[in-house]
This record gives C-alpha cells, sequence and structure tokens, in this order.
C-alpha cells in the first residue's frame, strides 16, 4: 500500500513516527498521524485543518493531556508501578549504559546488513493507525485517484472517527461533515 502514497503522505507517516518517539509513546495511533499531518504546513490537509483553527501546537496539546509521556507530569505511571515492586528504572538505565555505553535507549534506530531494524526501537502503529490507513486507500479509490495523498489520509482518520485523531479535531470544534466536504472537493 505504501508504494501509492505521494511524497506528502510517506511524510505524514514517517513525521507520526517521529512524534510517538519523541512524545515516548509505545504505539502509532491517530493521534500521531494527525500531528503528522499538521506538521507538514505546506500540505492540503494542514492548511485545511489550519483555516478551521487546529493547529500542531493546539493538537500536540490536546494529545497530551489525553496520552502524557513518561516525563511528563502524572505521566511516569509504569516506572511508578515498577517501583512498588521494586525496580528502579533509573538503576536498570545505569546498568544498560554500563554495559552498551551512554545513551544506549536513546539511539536512533539501525539497521541490518538486511536492512531490517535491529535496535528493536521500531515504533509499530496501533489497531485504529492501521484502520486509517487503510481507509486512506479506500477513500483515494472512492474519489478515483491513483495515488494516496495526505488529503486521503485525513480522510482515513474522519472515517475511522473512533481514534484520538478525530476526537481531537471533533473536540477543537471542527464541524467534521463541513471539512470532509471541503476535502473532498480539494481532492477532485
Amino acid at each position: 500500500m505504501f508504494e501509492r502514497f505521494t511524497t506528502n503522505a510517506r511524510q505524514t507517516v514517517t513525521q507520526a513516527q517521529e512524534h510517538a518517539r519523541r512524545l515516548q509513546h509505545r504505539r502509532i495511533g491517530t493521534e500521531h498521524l494527525l500531528l503528522g499531518l499538521l506538521g507538514q504546513p505546506d500540505t492540503l490537509s494542514a492548511q485545511l485543518l489550519n483555516e478551521h483553527g487546529l493547529t500542531l501546537e493546539r493538537a500536540e496539546a490536546a494529545v497530551l493531556q489525553a496520552l502524557p509521556g513518561p516525563n511528563s507530569p502524572g505521566g511516569d505511571l509504569d516506572a511508578e508501578a515498577l517501583e512498588t515492586i521494586g525496580i528502579d528504572l533509573a538503576a536498570v538505565r545505569e546498568r544498560i549504559e554500563a554495559s552498551f555505553g551512554p545513551g544506549a535507549l536513546d539511539r536512533a534506530p539501525s539497521r541490518n546488513h538486511r536492512g531490517v531494524l535491529a535496535s528493536g526501537r521500531h515504533i509499530p502503529f496501533d489497531a485504529g493507525a492501521k484502520k486509517a490507513l487503510e481507509l486512506s486507500l479506500r477513500e483515494a479509490l472512492a474519489l478515483k485517484s491513483k495515488a494516496i495523498q495526505d488529503g486521503h489520509i485525513l480522510l482515513g482518520l474522519l472515517r475511522e472517527a473512533e481514534g484520538l485523531g478525530a476526537r481531537i479535531i471533533s473536540g477543537s470544534g471542527i464541524d467534521v461533515a463541513t471539512l470532509r466536504t471541503e476535502l473532498e472537493r480539494r481532492l477532485r
């Protein structure tokens, strides 16, 4: 499916992974796809969302409110839970860095000789993000487009409707039906 993605659509997926990694989330969700769309200000999706009042900054604030990262206030629940059973994450990090070098857990993913991620830092898509991407293909086909554009990904997010990405859009006061109509009109 990704071979049908335009450069902007591919960049959306790449940025979604970068946002998830930066926010220290374990899965790429629809909210990260939304951030990936908004992170490209020259695209149709970002322009339309911005025109309706949703900016990257507002969307990211909504994501952080719904899904705080481990370094956010109240976001280190896993560390707290592990601490209650006697596991100190700071001590674990210290031992890993003593064995593998400083910053071993923070390094960007590397690929082995076959091009496969070797570091285990690839972040998988959750079911909602997979569904939204699949729906973006269906939206492109319905609009008789040969390629999947960033606008089709936004249509997929809207059609998926249950993920945090769609909830952030509707929660920001955007009329989803109006946005969908404008987007389809501009994609034709």
